[in-house]
């Protein structure tokens, strides 16, 4: 029992902490960590991929509202936008949820491999797009929340991945986009924590103490760890240089997706 808490504290505050440092959503490192524990309890691949992302969704919900009130005492959120994207946000990842209790778990598998490794690449080359235009509309603005939302939760990601460089797009300061993307990784967790919780309410086989597809022990000592180890990565990163740092962790992310790439055809 020991063990097993001491294991999801280190999954906590190592997600937490390069969460922090390199502002990607701790999902990216939570759900290969969990579905790995998950594994190793001989639970099925089915069960153990969708509790990771599950338990992981619900993780964010928590180190959101910590990101948001700190962006927020900055004056670093632009709320107009987070009011019209929210509804888009919210259909899109209840969607995504719906679609990733329906798809085969190895596609749901090789969608977040192939999303780590969309991530490596990007921050290996520092890739970031030109702004070269304004926001839309309402409309235009739900309809991209909606499409953030439905990756997202089939990531369990916070969506800053997205709706930073959208919004640097849209010639957004990047400290406010930055900002303004905490707070809509807000609605994602939340609806996409209800929406794993909905889908797998029914789902035979889960592990006791488990809410649908969430997974309640793991939960209390991955917010506790990474709520510490988060402000401690987004500190150093003001203080390390960003270029060689992004460049390890891409390559941590691509020894991430080869593993689970192996655990996949083996």
């Amino acid at each position: 029992m020991l063990l097993t808490l001491l294991i999801f504290l280190l999954i906590g505050g190592t997600a937490g902490f390069f969460a922090g440092l390199f502002g990607i959503g701790a999902g990216i490192l939570m759900v290969p960590a969990l579905h790995e524990i998950f594994l190793a309890r001989q639970w099925s691949a089915d069960i153990a991929l969708r509790l990771a992302l599950g338990t992981s969704m619900a993780a964010i919900v928590f180190s959101s509202v910590f990101s948001l009130r700190a962006h927020h005492r900055h004056r670093a959120v632009l709320w107009a936008v987070v009011i019209a994207i929210t509804p888009g946000i919210v259909i899109g990842t209840l969607a995504g949820s719906l679609l990733a209790n329906a798809l085969p778990t190895h596609m749901l598998a090789m969608f977040f491999i192939a999303f780590l490794i969309f991530i490596a690449i990007q921050m290996a080359l520092d890739l970031r797009p030109l702004p070269r235009r304004t926001l839309p509309g309402s409309l235009s603005l739900t309809a991209v929340g909606s499409g953030i939302g439905l990756v997202m939760s089939l990531i369990a990601g916070g969506g800053g991945v997205l709706s930073v460089p959208y919004l640097i797009w849209c010639n957004i300061d990047l400290k406010k986009a930055i900002g303004t993307a905490a707070a809509i990784g807000l609605p994602i967790a939340l609806s996409g924590t209800l929406g794993y919780v909905m889908t797998g309410w029914s789902s035979p086989d889960l592990p006791d103490w488990s809410l649908g597809y969430l997974y309640l022990p793991a939960l209390p000592a991955i917010v506790a760890a990474s709520s510490v180890t988060a402000p401690l990565g987004a500190n150093l990163a003001h203080r390390l240089p960003s270029r060689p740092l992004k460049r390890a962790f891409a390559a941590l992310l691509l020894l991430v997706a080869a593993r689970m790439i192996f655990k996949l055809i083996g």
